[in-house]
């Protein structure tokens, strides 16, 4: 209805009301006639105005609902992703995925929601006028020269959304690590003061800052680049139907209707050049959203799980061998007994495998030979939340 009212409604105005209101013959129209004809230009503008707020509105409402379901499962899958996955990768680059890149979907969502069908009927509108006007003035010819410059216009908005896609991608990866450099320094102030790492902490983020700040203003270079390029386009189409006008003898009613509309077709493609670019960084920003979501769970419940009770604790590794990553094992072939409740200290240097023992037990990693048994049973057989609900963690790291 908004693109209508703008693409057609407005051209429409210029060629009907204008006209009759200053027409040689305006003064024998009656009061009624005359109120009837000014109401055009508000009746126009309050169709537009309330379908622009309500289309706003409800769009960003839906594109509010599409986050908050995106962020919770984005959450949701970090809970049951394995260990190996997290730790590969950064805290800051995982937190900016959820926040910094679900905002940016959202934004993208919203926008091709929004002017995705605004600036289409818009541009339908203003370019059905323009057929139409040209019908009725002087043929076909001046439909050509008001359309032959629209199409230049997708070549500047190609060009630039290719360029676009690399920066958001660069962006979004950059803003990651800017997000982990403050995480790991938040996390570690005690040892910054310690060795006195200030300054070399506050050099180190100043670099990975100032990277943000280049990628962020190549971005804003190419996508400011756009509407005037299209408007240069613009000015030339303009240029020539005036020639084009004037040779014509086109009437000056006609040609100010015709350029409304040729005004009206423009400025829904500066829009949806624009419209565009923003898909490029929606993305960038699905894709690195799809890199989480996607990833799959490798430790899961078995088809016909054991059932088990309160276990009582017997520990066995049976020739348990573990790697975390392929042809480098942290343990080697360990066959270890620890009898239910025995008290059991596990001792050796930092990287001996100690956590990862331990880690074993509940799944939280998987061995890659061997096996772990409880009470005889391997773990592998039970469900996820059996195992663990009889499992009791205390960290020394101070979380939740």
């Amino acid at each position: 209805i908004y693109g209508l009212a703008s693409g057609a409604g407005l051209p429409l105005m210029i060629k009907m009301v204008f006209p009759r209101i200053f027409a040689e013959d305006a003064a024998r129209l009656t009061l009624m006639q005359l109120l009837l004809i000014a109401s055009w230009l508000p009746a126009i503008f309050v169709i537009r105005g309330v379908a622009g707020f309500a289309n706003s509105y409800l769009i960003q409402y839906s594109g509010v609902k599409v986050l908050e379901a995106l962020r919770l499962d984005y959450f949701r899958k970090l809970q049951f992703l394995p260990l190996s996955f997290i730790q590969k990768q950064t805290s800051g680059d995982l937190i900016s995925r959820g926040i910094a890149d679900t905002n940016q979907l959202q934004f993208s969502l919203t926008s091709i929601a929004n002017d995705g069908i605004k600036q289409p009927a818009a541009l339908m509108g203003s370019v059905g006028f323009l057929i139409w006007a040209a019908f009725n003035e002087k043929g076909v010819v001046l439909v050509l020269v008001c359309l032959a410059l629209i199409p230049i216009c997708v070549f500047p908005i190609r060009y630039i959304g290719k360029k676009l896609l690399k920066r958001a991608h660069q962006i979004q990866a950059q803003l990651g690590t800017v997000t982990d450099r403050f995480s790991e320094n938040l996390s570690a102030a005690k040892e910054v003061r310690a060795f006195g790492l200030e300054e070399h902490q506050t050099k180190r983020f100043g670099i990975e800052s100032r990277g943000l700040i280049t990628y962020q203003m190549k971005a804003v270079k190419y996508s400011q680049a756009l509407t005037p390029a299209i408007e240069i386009i613009s000015a030339f189409g303009l240029a020539l139907t005036l020639i084009y006008a004037y040779r014509s003898g086109v009437r000056l009613e006609s040609f100010l209707a015709i350029i409304t509309a040729l005004y009206s077709s423009y400025e829904p493609i500066k829009k949806l050049g624009a419209l565009n670019n923003e898909i490029k960084r929606g993305t960038s920003a699905l894709v690195r959203l799809e890199h989480v979501l996607d990833e799959p769970v490798t430790i899961t419940d078995p088809e016909d799980p054991v059932k088990i009770g309160r276990l009582s604790g017997d520990v066995r590794f049976n020739d348990v061998t573990f790697a975390y990553k392929t042809g480098e094992p942290v343990l080697h072939g360990v066959n270890v007994n620890i009898p239910a409740g025995t008290v059991c200290a596990l001792v050796g240097p930092s990287g001996a495998g100690k956590s990862t023992f331990a880690n074993l037990v509940p799944r939280f990693y998987e061995a890659t030979s061997g096996a772990v048994t409880i009470d005889g049973h391997d773990i592998r057989k039970m469900n996820i939340a059996d195992l663990r609900g009889n499992t009791a963690v205390v960290s020394q790291d101070p979380v939740l």
